[in-house]
């Protein structure tokens, strides 16, 4: 009796301790709720088995139970697609290929941290300059100068967005 309060009690510890983190990855990899319960369920188990034989020799509890459960989810994740006709998959491709950002409306926002700014983020992002050659080419002390500017003009744009409220779908063509 002894032993089966302090495993129930070893178990509702655990559950505590690592199903929110699990619960937190799976809602991140599309998972629902439920997926989370079933994982960490089979998670717990693995668990009790590995520490009842004694080859369980984990540090800490709690990122060994997110592990297990990682590679569950994992497993179940890469099952489940199998599963999925290539139609469906055309579709997918297709509906996201729909969904582009567009250029012009990501420009025009861009646009409003300033002329200098725009060079500044042009030459970084698509001449992919390095900050060392950035600070040169704009004038700037030093690599620790271009990086503050950088950020600044990136400020400067996030700043327009949010006073707008933007959300992402309001760059979508």
């Amino acid at each position: 009796m002894v032993q089966t309060v302090n495993r129930e009690q070893l178990l509702m510890e655990l559950y505590k301790s690592g199903f929110p983190a699990v619960a937190k990855y799976v809602a991140r990899m599309g998972g629902s709720f439920e997926d989370a319960r079933d994982v960490f369920q089979d998670t717990l188990v693995i668990y009790y088995e590995k520490a009842s034989n004694g080859s369980l020799n984990a540090m800490d509890d709690k990122a060994y139970l997110l592990g297990i459960a990682k590679h569950l989810w994992f497993k179940k994740f890469r099952e489940g697609n199998t599963t999925v006709s290539m139609q469906d998959e055309m579709l997918n491709l297709a509906n996201e290929q729909e969904k582009q950002v567009s250029n012009g409306k990501v420009l025009q926002y861009l646009q409003t941290a300033g002329k200098r700014c725009m060079e500044l983020l042009s030459a970084f992002y698509y001449d992919k300059l390095s900050m060392k050659d950035a600070a040169q080419k704009f004038g700037y002390a030093g690599e620790r100068s271009v990086t503050v500017q950088k950020y600044k003009c990136l400020e400067k744009v996030r700043d327009t967005v949010k006073q707008q409220s933007l959300t992402y779908a309001d760059f979508i063509e």
